[in-house]
Order: C-alpha cells, then sequence, then structure tokens
C-alpha cells in the first residue's frame, strides 16, 4: 500500500442521497490510465475489430446473364456484344451480358466467400485498450473529440457505488446533472438526425453523436435499465470493455464515467507496471520507453547541462587551391628556395637593364660635336627635300619649327 499511497489520488463525487463525509472519499489512480497512448495501434485495432460485425453479401451468380443473347458477328456495322434476340420491342437489338451494356452484369461480380473478418493479436487489442483507457483521463483529447466536459469537476470522472442500483431514466438523468455531464447528454440528444442514403431502409435510419460511456464494475447492476433510453449514452461492465465504444471512430478521447468499484477493478484486470495482471495470464502493462518525450525540455534542464561538455564549434571550410606558378606563398611552401632563386633572378634582371642603361648613355657621351652638327644638318636637308616634294600643308608648322623653308 505504501506504493499506492504515493500515486495521484481521484476524488470520488458524492450523488445527492449518499452519506456524506467530512473529507471526500478517494482512490489511487489506477496504472492502466498513466500507459503510453499509441493512436496508430488504437486506430490499426479499431478499423480491424469494426470489420468482424460485418455480414457477407453478393449479387445474384444469374444477374445480367438472364437473356438468350447472342453476339451478330462481324459484317453487320455493329459491334461484337451479345444482342438480345427477337423484335417488335426497345428490348430487341439491345447489347447484353457486359459490364458496359444496360441490365448487364457488374464487372467481377461480389461473392459472398470475401475475407471479411480479419485476426488481431491479443496483445495488440490489449495496447488499443489500454491506449484508449488512458487517454479518458486527459481532459484536452475529450474536449478535442467534441464533448462537453466544461462543467465536469474532475477528469478522470468518477461516481459512487450507489449510481449502479439506479433503475429509472429519471434518476439516471439526474445524476448526469449532479456531475456535470447532462451538457453532454444533450448534446447528443440534439444531434439525432435522419441517415443520407438508403441506410434508411436497412434499419438504421437515424443517427447521432456520442455521449457519456458509464463503466460499472458489478455484475448485473441495474444501472444498464436506468441508462439505456437515453441517447447517446452507453452503459459497459469494466470486465467487457470494447475498443469500440471507449475510441468511436477509432478516435481516441471517449468521455467515460466510471463508478469507484469500476475504477478499483482496473488494476486487478490490466495489471501496473511491475506487477502482472490478475485476469489476463501474464500481461504487464506496456511501459514507454520515455517518461517524458520533450527533449528539448530534457537536453536544456540543469541537470543535464551541468554534466554535459561544451561543444567547439569548429568551421572548416574547404580551402582553395592554388598555382604554385602563379601564388608566390603556395610556391614557398612547396619550395623554400624559390624565393632565393626569385630575388636571384630580379638582382640579375636588375644588373642586366643598369649594364645596358650604362652604355647606351656611353655611347651617347662618346658622340662628338661636329658629328652631332653633321647628322643635324642631313636631318634638316631630308626634311627640306620631303616637304618640298609634298602637296601636304600640315608641313608648314613643322618646317617652321625646324627653321627649314620651302
Amino acid at each position: 500500500m505504501a506504493a499506492a499511497a504515493a500515486r495521484p489520488l481521484v476524488t470520488v463525487q458524492a450523488l445527492e442521497g449518499e452519506m456524506a463525509t467530512d473529507a471526500a472519499i478517494t482512490v489511487p489512480l489506477p496504472d492502466v490510465m498513466k500507459g503510453s497512448i499509441r493512436p496508430d495501434i488504437v486506430n490499426f485495432v479499431h478499423a480491424n475489430m469494426s470489420k468482424n460485425s460485418r455480414l457477407p453479401y453478393a449479387v445474384s451468380k444469374r444477374a445480367g446473364h438472364q437473356t438468350s443473347a447472342e453476339s451478330w458477328g462481324t459484317g453487320r456495322a455493329v459491334s461484337r456484344i451479345p444482342r438480345v434476340p427477337g423484335g417488335g420491342t426497345h428490348r430487341a437489338g439491345q447489347g447484353a451480358f457486359g459490364n458496359m451494356c444496360r441490365g448487364g452484369r457488374m464487372f467481377a461480380p461480389t461473392k459472398i466467400w470475401r475475407r471479411w473478418h480479419r485476426r488481431i493479436n491479443v496483445n495488440q487489442k490489449r495496447y488499443a485498450i489500454v491506449s484508449a483507457i488512458a487517454a479518458t483521463a486527459i481532459p484536452s483529447l475529450v474536449l478535442a473529440r467534441g464533448h462537453r466536459i466544461e462543467t465536469v469537476p474532475e477528469m478522470p470522472l468518477v461516481i459512487g457505488d450507489s449510481a449502479e442500483g439506479v433503475e429509472k431514466t429519471p434518476a439516471a438523468i439526474k445524476i448526469l446533472k449532479q456531475i456535470g455531464a447532462y451538457a453532454d447528454m444533450e448534446k447528443a440528444k440534439d444531434s439525432i438526425g435522419i441517415r443520407p442514403g438508403k441506410g434508411k431502409m436497412r434499419n438504421r435510419r437515424y443517427i447521432n453523436r456520442k455521449g457519456p460511456l458509464i463503466v460499472y464494475g458489478t455484475e448485473g447492476a441495474n444501472i444498464e435499465k436506468a441508462f439505456r433510453n437515453i441517447p447517446g449514452v452507453e452503459v459497459e461492465n469494466v470486465e467487457r470493455l470494447s475498443l469500440l465504444k471507449l475510441a468511436p471512430g477509432g478516435h481516441l478521447g471517449r468521455f467515460v464515467i466510471w463508478t469507484k468499484s469500476a475504477l478499483e477493478k482496473l488494476d486487478s484486470i490490466y495489471g501496473s507496471f511491475e506487477k502482472p495482471s490478475e485476469k489476463k495470464k501474464g500481461y504487464v502493462l506496456p511501459r514507454s520507453k520515455m517518461v517524458n518525450a520533450d527533449l528539448a525540455r530534457i537536453i536544456n534542464s540543469d541537470e543535464v547541462q551541468s554534466v554535459v561538455k561544451p561543444i567547439k564549434k569548429e568551421v572548416k571550410r574547404a580551402t582553395l587551391k592554388k598555382n604554385p606558378l602563379k601564388n608566390l606563398n603556395t610556391m614557398l611552401r612547396l619550395n623554400p628556395y624559390a624565393k632565393t632563386a626569385r630575388r636571384m633572378a630580379l638582382l640579375a634582371e636588375e644588373q642586366r637593364v643598369n649594364a645596358k642603361k650604362e652604355k647606351l648613355d656611353k655611347k651617347r657621351r662618346d658622340i662628338s660635336k661636329e658629328e652631332a652638327t653633321a647628322i643635324k644638318a642631313a636631318g634638316k636637308a631630308w626634311y627640306q627635300t620631303m616637304i618640298s616634294d609634298s602637296d601636304y600643308t600640315e608641313f608648314e608648322n613643322f618646317s617652321k619649327w625646324l627653321g627649314v623653308s620651302q
């Protein structure tokens, strides 16, 4: 009992007529309501379970073939589809048998030996029911499914065992009003409508939304008689819970009202995370891989961050490959002597240029004054001859600059 005392407690809502006590009665929350919620498993199991109530159907074997139609063959400018014999009526000459013909058979006529039912793993069915029960204890999932639980005092909602002795519908409605579930019942009642389609002819004329599901624990209790005539309200024994009622349509979050005896039986039926079930041999509740799935909160918590070493973020960028023949630094990494060779080449080039310059200067200095005067005179004579022989007038300014007359 020490372990049970540490678990969260659920308040049992007292009904009118029950003995009032100073302290409200509380019961520990069953482990099954803390199980992992798997919508994928619930949806899969619900889809397969709903197939197991189907009745076989098929079209008649003779449908579309109740005529002695034969093809007219080729040569009459019509298709080779079998045609109805005779004359004098519209039917004569019409196509028959084919699935494209009026009055013909359907393509691939349905047969009664179709695989109507599905086998489901027992462990999968139990996992789905556990998930559906756990989802009934979460108000946000119940609200998201469309139930009106704004006036409900607590989720999961537990009422006293005196409700199991109620026999009349007015007393059942009075209980729903006391615990704040009447609004959800009214929503289901107001949603009654006529089904569209051919289902109206097949004994399912009216449809309505789902209201609260009442789960009781005492076998043979009268509570089923009291609530069975209220639209949308369903009653189930805790030992025979069906996924089709806990998660209608495969959607989690059914509004469930538990009696105290039913809630106390959940531990013995489904067991706990450590203790196997008493009713299902060797069955232990499936434990989640992670108790808290909020990874961001776990990683950023003080406990984790205090022991985590900081990551040194080194950005390694791809280096651009450079040509050593064009880039001196790259060449120096490959050949350190290249710097000395380059310097010696530059010095040699500089010496060569200086030597050439000195040679030219020396040549200029070696020319005598008389030779320079003679060269100048020869140049003037050549220009004078060129200008006198030319008709181009632009040479006038140039001849003036030389001091030569035409």
